[in-house]
């Protein structure tokens, strides 16, 4: 794929993003507030997943490893 190619397919996402979202009708400002608004709301979804899924899935797989069988937790502690 050359750059032209390549160039020529982001100016489609850009325009199907244009269209699927409806912001085609809206006036130069009005886009880049909507867009702001958009990303900065994407950029904080992806921090809070990246800071708090992993603490959740750890929590989550101690609770179960206990509910399904896992050793007790003072059992644990006699073997370190």
């Amino acid at each position: 794929m050359n750059f032209k190619n390549f160039r020529e397919y982001l100016a489609w996402l850009y325009y199907q993003y244009l269209l699927i979202t409806g912001i085609y009708v809206l006036e130069p400002w009005e886009k880049s507030i909507f867009n702001s608004v958009l990303f900065s709301a994407i950029a904080m979804v992806i921090y809070t997943s990246y800071v708090f899924v992993p603490i959740h899935v750890r929590l989550a797989l101690e609770f179960f490893s206990e509910v399904f069988g896992g050793q007790p937790e003072s059992a644990m502690a006699l073997m370190n």
